[in-house]
């Protein structure tokens, strides 16, 4: 899963498989599959938006600048 747009994609499928599709296979439950990935895709979002908030938080990352001598 990549970032925001995964877990939205994740949710989107999850929902069409279980709401919109009437595919039937022996032995998938493509209701199941489709609960499944709407709950990964809203754990996504709620650790992404966890990580994304701590960032926010710490402010911006300091950035370290090094000088080396050439004269050694």
């Amino acid at each position: 899963m990549s970032g925001l747009g995964g877990c939205i994609g994740l949710i989107v499928v999850g929902a069409i498989l279980t709401f919109a599709s009437d595919w039937e296979m022996r032995s998938v439950d493509l209701d199941l599959v489709g609960l499944i990935m709407m709950a990964a895709g809203a754990i996504g979002l709620a650790v992404y938006s966890s990580v994304l908030k701590r960032r926010r938080a710490a402010g911006a990352i300091p950035v370290v600048e090094e000088h080396r001598r050439d004269d050694l």
